[in-house]
């Protein structure tokens, strides 16, 4: 996780890698089979943290943008993850980089999620411009909390990423309440 977070995957080595874990390289590819294996499983490693936080049930509603502000907090006590993902996402979207899949899907998904939460905290509509509204809302909060994020790993003095992902939840939430 360190040696990604520090040097992306391109340039982070297999000989890095191993020599931080203590194995021989091919002791990393018996368990791993390939550099891009290691790599998903990483970042599955980073969600599986953070799913587990939630204990048993993904929060819903309002419950859920709240805990967008608490992952916000937590992120704030551990930068190689911060760090980690805010470069592999980055990286991801060059050609064939073997995080790509990963990286739209977990964009997919959590885009749905904020809307759904935006949706049902809003008691808008399910479909046509509400859908939309939400889909832009949701858009518009990831992209704050990522870019947050690499504001912060430049300058941690000078960002508070939970209360700035309150604020813009909060002025989200009075745009799309009727």
């Amino acid at each position: 996780m360190d040696t990604f977070a520090a040097r992306g995957y391109n340039n982070a080595s297999l000989a890095e890698i191993a020599d931080r874990a203590g194995l021989t390289q091919a002791g990393v590819l018996h368990w791993f089979r390939s550099k891009s294996l290691l790599l998903t499983s990483v970042l599955e490693l980073r969600d599986d943290t953070d799913i587990e936080q939630l204990g048993t049930e993904r929060p819903r509603g309002l419950r859920f943008l709240h805990h967008l502000v608490e992952t916000a907090r937590r992120n704030a006590e551990r930068e190689g993850i911060v760090r980690l993902y805010a470069v592999l996402s980055a990286e991801s979207v060059t050609d064939d980089h073997p995080a790509q899949d990963y990286f739209r899907s977990r964009y997919a998904g959590l885009r749905g999620f904020v809307a759904d939460a935006l949706t049902e905290t809003c008691r808008l509509g399910d479909g046509g411009a509400d859908a939309e509204r939400a889909l832009h809302a949701a858009n518009a909060i990831i992209a704050v909390m990522d870019g947050l994020q690499i504001q912060w790993l430049l300058d941690p003095t000078a960002v508070d990423m939970a209360a700035s992902t309150e604020l813009v939840i909060d002025a989200v939430l009075a745009q799309l309440t009727p």
